[in-house]
């Protein structure tokens, strides 16, 4: 493919960054020259993610902006860095979630789904899903995200169809998907049913019914507790352990349901726990998952008492047409009356909650499609035990992945639902096969009839998404883009989901494509309000990320969403720190501003740092190197909190605060060959910077790029900065950091008497040796300029003033004469000040040093750091106090 030339938008750098202007220029620039498009560097190695597919039912929240966010950073740097990095866009149908909306909305209109019929009711989800995976569109593109839309995929599509079907197909002829009655979880607002993972358990103030079943024939009873009185009415037995000696007598015998007046059997079984409660337990096979297996032991009949909507229905007599909850209320009522209800005890407990509509779950018999998860576990159990598996960061979860996959159940996959994939199956009227088929079936296979009808349910949303990372790349098509990006290289996504989709995408992955389908998987957190409170519509408390980016822009949102996170840990949203990563884009731009009208028509082919530089650059070159090196290292370890602290203390300390600052005396200068070396500086600090700053802020780095003197279209194609061994340069950093320290201190003195910087003081600087005293007098220039001296003196045997304010720094003393400044009595107070910390910081390290549990176990490394600073904080101990001798004469 022939490379996309385009020019850049050619404006002058404003006097303040505009986001909004900025931010629409450049994604419609990087869009037109198909910059995130990949497959364009065929020699290069792929790096691969899919994104989690958002649900098409209402807009982005600030959750997905950090997912999304995390994701650009890899795909950018992974581009910079010479990968042809593919990050796929996408969206999820999201069966109950979506159905439910458009229900809801429907409803405000007075209809229903059944007036309007299955067809046009799809047709209604289908302009739904068109808007919002418009909108959803839009939200990408306005925070920025370098996503391959050439490439996108929605659940439904008709290649992502294939792949359901013949996934599907294939588990059911191995036979590892059946259909079979089983109690499942029930939804009964939005009547479909759930798999196990969707189901919420909260902690509810119930109450516990004691019943009284009397024996048949006798005076005997027997005493039952329950939580939910209305499901009696489906009691086929009682059960009791068989060794229970209060009980071994009546097993065999007959009850009688009170109110009803069904006969039904004692059974003796070892689910029964003889300690717990009164030892005898109701069974009711057609509402609760462990009676319905006690039933099946003992072939009890399964009595249905509700119907789909969580109504009573004819199985339960008088109580027909009742709510589950009246009904409950009703025959606690009744039960009181005729003397069988012992008592009712105050009782917590987990109630299982539909994840979807909120309703209370119930747990319902039902004929429902299955897949049997235990030979799909053990493949990606085997696989994560033995080192081929996934690479979970942090790599606690891992742990959580795999407790979850050892006990797993099989997975209910049907829902009773018109939006989502339908069931491929059959029904022949004329014989009663099931036919499960590939292609659409007309014909029975077995008898030649033509009556068939095709299964109404759909498939669990979280059935497709499993076939995610391979599906939207043409599975099962052997197509190039599966052959080139699969297996993806990361999947980023919240711990929340670990079930619900990694574990699914592994297991299906291995299944069928032999391959765990990403290689490293980087779990995230939540994003919670600025109390550590989850973000919820009943708080109130939720932020839209559009409302951030318009008040302070895209770059802000994304460098302090992404830098405040740590993997695995929730975090907390504060619009403060919004301000401050907005503050910290306005130092970037006004630093620029002035580079740039420095540079003048200096080009990138202009930049030379092969002559003669000075203390400066070479100290800056080399932090420049230290951030490249760290930067590099962090964003592979998925580090993104370290990454935005150093970048944002090298940029506003070293870069902004110190280097542009000490590079005003050579622009200021006559000197030729000193004003090009620091414009070459300059120009290639704040390039290589640009870089480092461009996957966290990506727009403001572009239009300052833009400016800069550069080669190529786009920093988004710019290579990524790496570590050059010839910027290394520790003696440059001594040098520095003795030069900093004194116009520190000098300012500090300043501040502590109120001397403004305007006002010139003479200074006296006194070094340590010679090493000191020849940094000093190469960097006259910077202490006079930033120390603003009306004198300076820089001898070895300074001559000490009598009177004068005192400052040590490691490596010089310093010696600001009183004269017209303050008076004694300040100065002195202030040294005894000083004095008693640094007698502290002796004390502390001497303490320290002294135990032997530290010595013991600190490596000689930290120790030697220790006994340094020891020593520099008895130093100046020393100084300061025969400083104070002097002034108290």
């Amino acid at each position: 493919m022939e490379e996309t030339k385009q020019a850049a938008p050619e404006t002058a750098m404003p006097t303040t960054y505009d986001p909004k202007e900025a931010e629409k220029k450049w994604y419609d620039y990087w869009l037109k020259g198909q910059y995130f498009k990949a497959g364009q560097r065929q020699d290069a190695k792929p790096y691969t993610m899919v994104i989690p597919p958002p649900n098409v039912t209402g807009m982005l929240h600030i959750g997905h902006a950090l997912d999304f966010t995390l994701q650009d950073i890899m795909a950018r740097t992974k581009r910079m860095q010479g990968y042809d990095a593919l990050w796929l866009p996408g969206s999820d149908h999201a069966g109950i979630a979506t159905q439910t909306k458009v229900e809801q909305k429907l409803r405000e209109e007075g209809v229903t789904r059944y007036d309007l019929g299955r067809e046009k009711f799809l047709e209604k989800v289908w302009e739904w899903k068109e808007h919002y995976a418009e909108t959803i569109r839009e939200q990408w593109a306005k925070m920025g995200f370098s996503l391959d839309y050439s490439r996108e995929r929605f659940t439904l599509d008709e290649g992502l169809s294939k792949a359901v079907r013949e996934v599907f197909v294939r588990l059911y002829e191995k036979g590892l998907i059946y259909r079979g009655k089983y109690i499942i979880n029930w939804d009964p607002a939005a009547r479909t049913a759930l798999s196990d993972i969707e189901v919420e358990y909260k902690e509810v103030q119930g109450a516990l019914y004691h019943l009284k079943y009397l024996v048949k024939d006798s005076d005997e009873f027997i005493v039952v507790a329950t939580t939910r009185p209305e499901t009696m009415l489906g009691d086929t037995a009682v059960a009791v352990h068989p060794e229970d000696e209060r009980y071994k007598h009546l097993i065999g015998k007959t009850l009688v349901l009170p109110i009803i007046g069904r006969e039904i059997p004692i059974v003796g079984d070892e689910y029964v726990e003889k300690e717990f409660g009164s030892g005898a337990v109701k069974i009711t096979p057609a509402h609760d998952p462990n009676d319905f297996e006690v039933g099946r032991r003992h072939d009890l009949p399964q009595v249905l008492v509700m119907d789909e909507s969580g109504k009573m229905n004819e199985n339960a007599g008088k109580y027909q047409g009742m709510d589950r909850f009246d009904c409950r209320k009703q025959i606690v009522a009744d039960m009181k009356e005729l003397g069988v209800l012992i008592k009712i005890e105050d009782h917590v407990h987990q109630v299982g909650h539909s994840e979807r509509s909120g309703a209370v779950v119930e747990p319902y018999l039902s004929t429902q499609w299955f897949v049997k998860m235990k030979p799909l576990a053990e493949r990606a159990i085997e696989a994560q035990k033995s080192g081929q598996g996934a690479n979970f960061v942090p790599d606690r979860f891992e742990k959580i992945y795999l407790h979850w996959i050892e006990n797993v159940r099989d997975w209910c996959i049907s829902r009773q639902l018109w939006w989502g994939h339908r069931i491929p199956a059959w029904y022949c009227g004329d014989c009663g096969e099931v036919i499960v088929s590939r292609e659409d079936a007309a014909v029975c296979p077995h008898c030649g009839g033509t009556h068939l009808t095709q299964d109404n349910d759909v498939l669990d949303t979280w059935f497709s998404s499993a076939l995610w990372p391979f599906s939207t790349l043409g599975w099962p098509e052997q197509t190039e883009d599966l052959k080139r990006y699969y297996p993806t290289s990361l999947l980023v996504t919240g711990y929340d989901i670990i079930y619900f989709w990694v574990a699914r995408m592994i297991f299906s992955g291995l299944e069928f494509t032999d391959q765990i389908p990403f290689k490293d998987v980087l779990i995230h957190g939540l994003v919670r309000d600025a109390e550590g409170r989850k973000m919820s519509k009943s708080l109130g408390n939720g932020v839209d990320p559009l409302e951030v980016i318009e008040k302070y822009g895209a770059d802000a949102m994304r460098f302090m969403i992404s830098t405040s996170s740590t993997p695995g840990q929730d975090l907390r949203f504060r619009w403060e720190k919004v301000e401050q990563a907005r503050n910290f884009a306005n130092k970037i731009w006004n630093a620029s501003r002035f580079v740039l009208m420095n540079l003048g028509d200096f080009k990138a082919s202009d930049i030379d740092l092969g002559g003669e530089l000075g203390t400066a650059d070479r100290w800056i070159l080399h932090r420049l190197n230290e951030t490249v090196r760290e930067v590099t290292r962090l964003i592979d370890a998925y580090e993104f909190g370290e990454t935005g602290r150093l970048l944002y203390n090298f940029i506003w300390d070293d870069l902004c605060d110190w280097y542009i600052e000490f590079s005003k005396l050579s622009l200021y200068g006559s000197d030729e060959a000193a004003k090009k070396t620091t414009k070459s500086v300059l120009a290639y600090v704040l390039d290589r910077t640009q870089r480092l700053l461009h996957p966290f802020m990506p727009f403001i780095s572009e239009e300052i790029w833009q400016h800069l003197p550069h080669e190529g279209e786009t920093i988004t194609l710019a290579a990524w900065p790496t570590f050059e061994a010839r910027f290394e340069a520790a003696d440059a950093v001594r040098e520095m950091e003795l030069l900093m320290d004194i116009i520190r201190t000098v300012r500090n003195i300043r501040a502590e008497v109120n001397v403004p910087m305007s006002k010139k003081v003479e200074l006296l600087v006194k070094p340590a040796g010679e090493e000191a005293l020849a940094i000093l007098k190469r960097n006259e220039e910077y202490v006079r300029r930033f120390c603003n001296t009306s004198a300076l003196s820089i001898e070895l045997g300074l001559a000490t003033p009598e009177k004068a304010m005192t400052g040590i720094v490691t490596g010089a003393e310093l010696f600001l004469p009183l004269a017209g400044l303050i008076d004694i009595a300040q100065e002195i107070a202030r040294l005894e000040k000083e004095l008693t910390t640094l007698h502290g910081e002796v004390d502390r390290i001497e303490k320290k040093l002294a135990n032997q549990g530290f010595v013991a176990k600190a490596p000689a490394k930290v120790i030697d750091e220790e006994k340094a600073k020891l020593a520099d904080y008895a130093d100046k101990r020393d100084k300061v106090s025969a400083r104070l001798a002097e002034l108290r004469g």
